[in-house]
């Protein structure tokens, strides 16, 4: 007897097939300015190119899978990890969809309303876009110019979205909002370098970890 194929069963194959094809992609890019141009770096330079920049991105990146996967869902981590700018859009979106269409993650409803919401940003993100970079290009310079009064705007657009999402969250559950705040507040002024990518883990462990411990000691 034939085994009916589930609805997640779909998802991995034809989240695994686009992967592959995106990976593929990739890798052709730089494959074929070799061929063009017939350049072919030894494995010394490449090497030495890519150590330092891998030590960060491939432990971070690992990180974001098991920290982003239980909040996107199968589908919307395809399609994030697909299209990108996951901290920026993605997951901002998703949490945001849940939160409106009152779903949990790691539901069947959250699973379908993440991978909608994920999807959905990612079209209407390259639209605006490519109307925008149309539009706008004349202009760009003059406002990312540091002497532009516009200028310091640009530079916190992702505190910005953060602050929003996350206001309405903490109104909701200050209690175990406490921790993680205090927390990545001290990480960040003792080391204000550290990027977005590792400080979301951090952030999700020790909130974890925090409302692990409020709840032992029944204080939420």
């Amino acid at each position: 007897m034939k085994k009916e194929r589930t609805y997640n069963d779909s998802i991995h194959a034809f989240g695994s097939v686009w992967s592959a094809l995106v990976l593929l992609v990739l890798l052709s890019t730089p494959l074929l300015f070799c061929i063009r141009y017939d350049v072919w770096p030894s494995l010394s330079d490449v090497w030495n190119g890519l150590w330092p920049v891998a030590l960060i991105t491939y432990p971070t990146a690992v990180v974001e899978i098991v920290a982003y996967t239980p909040l996107l869902g199968s589908g919307g981590m395809y399609l994030s990890f697909t299209t990108g700018n996951i901290s920026n859009l993605k997951l901002p979106c998703a949490l945001a969809a849940m939160d409106t269409a009152g779903v949990k993650s790691n539901s069947e409803e959250g699973e379908v309303i993440t991978t909608i919401a994920v999807a959905t940003s990612a079209l209407v993100t390259t639209m605006i876009m490519a109307v925008f970079v149309l539009a706008l290009r004349p202009f760009i310079p003059r406002l990312t110019d540091p002497s532009s009064i516009l200028s310091p705007a640009f530079k916190q657009v992702m505190p910005a979205l953060f602050g929003a999402l996350g206001a309405s969250y903490f109104s909701k559950h200050w209690k175990i909002s406490i921790v993680p705040i205090a927390v990545l507040t001290l990480i960040v002024v003792i080391s204000g370098s550290i990027g977005t990518g590792v400080l979301i883990p951090i952030g999700v462990v020790v909130s974890i970890l925090g409302a692990l411990l409020f709840y032992k000691l029944k204080w939420i």
